[in-house]
């Protein structure tokens, strides 16, 4: 097939500083995909929307990856809430850039359903074929958060004919998969899963003692860690209550270190949830137990996680949530939400604990638990790491990408990627041994 691809993905930029808002799991994924795919011999045009008359139309980000800045509304940061008035234009100016440089795309993959939009009049245009990674669907989104959804209800609409219309879907997820065919009829045979990945040269154990003193951490002390973008969807709340409920009922004192925002200082005017949570801490009587860090770099992260003797996520809902796999990469156990991508990575007794979200009562036992343990943490750190060695490296995901874009293009499939039943289903997941 061509070697030349371009990637949609219209609010979160590779580029972009993760951890706030909505600079996230998205972000990363665009972002270490591109790289992976690069490095398989693509030449990869990320065309993402540009938020600030600062930033130039073309830079070339990494060797063989540029990233295009698309005008799409005003040059400023909006929410991705109020993009989609804009999509036209992304397309109109996306359509534009591809004609004046002749530009030859084997096929375009969209990244959330706006880029599906954009994705979809590009292919009437140009003739180009199209796949899409949703990251989060507007059904589920809405009946985790209710009226708090701020994205128009014609999203699910969209999201609707962009099933019908794709050439290929990934499902990051086996949970991915059955809502998309349960809740809006896509059809089976389009879907093909594909988990989101870890980089091995970024996420790799460090001496705990050693990842302490780096941060300048207590030695001693039992430690857990939430880390992630700061929106009330995450569940960290439900994180603190823990924290009060371990203290108050199994006599344990823990730290908790919360690692995100939307700058390097926890700043709860630029970071709204920060101040909620530190708010809900003080009523609960555990400031002195909560540490907020702000936003870190990517090169810091691997310390928090080798840090930390749990990584806590258990957000209400989540596609699939990277957080968890770089934690197991750090040789850390994971205490997750059994949700989405979640309770499929983090394995069951085996790498960590999987609670409902909203019970910080069940949490807290099972950090208790853990934190009481120190064998058991060893036995789960070891089986951890060789979990997600073993399946989920960016390298593996961007190889089972390339296969379904060479089998969208040529209709041919590549060794090791297989077919079940009358679609492409899965080529990559593994599904965890939960015996």
């Amino acid at each position: 097939m061509d070697k030349r691809l371009a990637l949609i993905s219209e609010h979160a930029s590779p580029m972009a500083t993760i951890g706030g808002i909505d600079a996230g799991g998205q972000n990363i994924a665009v972002a270490e995909l591109a790289k992976e795919l690069a490095k398989l011999g693509f030449s990869v045009d990320v065309f993402t929307r540009c938020s600030s008359p600062e930033e130039a139309e073309v830079v070339q980000w990494q060797p063989r990856i540029r990233v295009i800045h698309v005008t799409a509304g005003a040059r400023q940061y909006l929410p991705k809430e109020a993009l989609l008035p804009h999509m036209d234009e992304f397309a109109q100016n996306m359509s534009r850039f591809i004609r004046k440089h002749a530009l030859n795309y084997s096929v375009t993959h969209a990244h959330f359903f706006m880029s599906g939009l954009v994705a979809l009049r590009i292919k009437q245009l140009h003739r180009i074929p199209f796949i899409v990674t949703f990251h989060a669907l507007g059904l589920v989104r809405r009946q985790c958060q209710g009226n708090s959804d701020g994205f128009p209800t014609e999203r699910i609409l969209i999201e609707k004919r962009i099933m019908q219309e794709a050439d290929g879907i990934v499902a990051l997820c086996p949970q991915d998969s059955d809502d998309m065919i349960k809740l809006y009829g896509a059809d089976a045979s389009k879907i093909t899963i594909i988990p989101n990945g870890y980089n091995p040269q970024d996420f790799f154990p460090i001496r705990q003692e050693l990842a302490r003193q780096t941060l300048g951490l207590d030695s001693q002390e039992p430690m857990l860690l939430q880390l992630g973008r700061m929106v009330p969807r995450k569940g960290v709340d439900n994180v603190v209550r823990a924290l009060a409920i371990l203290r108050q009922r199994h006599g344990i004192v823990a730290r908790l270190l919360i690692v995100g925002g939307d700058s390097r200082q926890p700043d709860p005017e630029l970071t709204p949830e920060i101040g909620r949570l530190q708010a809900l801490a003080s009523s609960l009587e555990v400031t002195d137990l909560v540490t907020f860090t702000g936003s870190r770099t990517r090169d810091e992260l691997r310390h928090y996680y080798s840090a930390a003797d749990v990584f806590v996520t258990t957000p209400w809902y989540e596609p699939f949530g990277i957080t968890p796999l770089e934690a197991m990469a750090c040789g850390t156990p994971v205490i997750g939400a059994a949700v989405g991508g979640i309770k499929h990575t983090v394995l069951l007794n085996k790498t960590g604990f999987l609670v409902q979200p909203n019970d910080p009562s069940a949490l807290a036992e099972k950090l208790a638990v853990l934190i009481t343990n120190k064998p058991l943490r060893q036995r789960y750190s070891q089986q951890a790491i060789q979990h997600v060695k073993t399946g989920y490296t960016w390298a593996r995901v961007a190889q089972q990408t390339a296969d379904l874009y060479d089998l969208i293009t040529n209709g041919r499939v590549q060794t090791g990627f297989w077919l079940r039943g009358t679609g492409h289903q899965t080529s990559s997941m593994p599904i965890p041994d939960r015996s």
